[in-house]
């Protein structure tokens, strides 16, 4: 690009947002932050240290972050195909399969929970058959992975198949029509053309894995080392403990907003021609 085209398109005005967007705006962004604010006003910073570093608050920070990596693995391993069925597909009743893949970032919690010990419980659904074979889920670190996922997953589907339903099917005809498979297209085309939105779905799952609680507790429990990660390690804390809570409740809202800031930058910005 020229030097004057460059300087015409830095000169470009900005669209003007109308007036009144403004105080709304504001009062959101105060909605947000303020009880952030408050958390880290009621921190004891004397003691901030030592309350995060105790030996439960590591164990739980190193559990939560272990399992939310494999829950985030397992999303990218289930959501991405399920994400390219949506967005591609032409089969009936994918708006009732669309449904039931949201349905999760609607229910609480704890509800998931309840339906995951109903299917993979001693005497659930298919929980009786994998006890069986010596497979037990319910209450181990594995039940802890099953609820991250199950409430993670629906974020990285929505954010891939928004951005494959924007501008990569021009480019996919333009390879088919040169000869790619379906395979080459999806791997060579497709993926790589959509890799901000993935990250982008990548990065919300982990948070919103590291940060589950109600399903968690409901269908892992609460076993130390095993399946009380940093949220229910800052509800037990809460109530033996306040300051403890608190302490631990800003490590993780630290924690996440490292994850966001770092891995997120290249997924939520993209590249803009």
């Amino acid at each position: 690009m020229s030097r004057p085209a460059a300087l015409r398109r830095t000169a470009e005005p900005a669209y003007a947002l109308p007036g009144w967007v403004w105080a709304p705006a504001g009062l959101g962004l105060l909605f947000l932050v303020l009880p952030l604010a408050a958390m880290a006003v009621a921190t004891d910073w004397v003691h901030f240290w030592d309350l995060i570093t105790s030996p439960s608050a590591r164990t739980a920070l190193l559990l939560s972050l272990r399992t939310a990596a494999w829950a985030t693995l397992l999303c990218l391993l289930l959501g991405v195909p399920l994400a390219v069925v949506l967005a591609r597909s032409s089969l009936p009743g994918l708006r009732a399969v669309r449904t039931l893949v949201m349905l999760p970032l609607v229910l609480p919690p704890v509800v998931g929970g309840l339906s995951l010990l109903l299917t993979y419980g001693r005497t659930g659904l298919v929980g009786r058959w994998l006890e069986v074979a010596g497979v037990r889920l319910a209450f181990s670190t594995a039940a802890v992975v099953l609820a991250q996922t199950f409430v993670a997953l629906p974020f990285l589907v929505i954010s891939l198949e928004g951005a494959l339903r924007t501008g990569t099917r021009a480019y996919e005809r333009v390879a088919a029509t040169l000869g790619a498979g379906p395979d080459t297209v999806l791997r060579r085309i497709t993926l790589p053309l959509v890799a901000p939105g993935l990250v982008s779905g990548v990065v919300l799952a982990f948070a919103r894995a590291l940060g589950e609680f109600g399903a968690t507790i409901t269908f892992a429990g609460s076993l130390p080392g095993t399946t009380r990660t940093l949220p229910l390690e800052i509800y037990l804390q809460r109530e033996v403990d306040p300051d403890a809570a608190v302490a631990l409740a800003l490590l993780l809202v630290a924690v996440a907003a490292t994850v966001v800031l770092t891995v997120g930058r290249r997924g939520f910005g993209g590249s803009h021609a």
